[in-house]
């Protein structure tokens, strides 16, 4: 179990201080997921609309 003190997190043997984590990956990862939602949300729209063009 985690417990805080100020700015410091002790998490077993591992002390992880605000702040100090590199999150460039996290930040790519988010990046992608935010462009596949996109997509997906654009592709949904234009086979809807085909869809109603169609009459199906």
């Amino acid at each position: 179990m985690a417990r805080k003190e100020k700015d410091i997190e002790l998490i077993g043997d591992f002390v992880a201080e605000h702040g100090s984590m590199d999150i460039e990956e996290h930040e790519k990862t988010f990046e992608a997921f935010i462009r596949f939602v996109t997509w997906t949300t654009v592709s949904i729209i234009i086979v809807l609309i085909f869809l109603a063009f169609v009459g199906a």
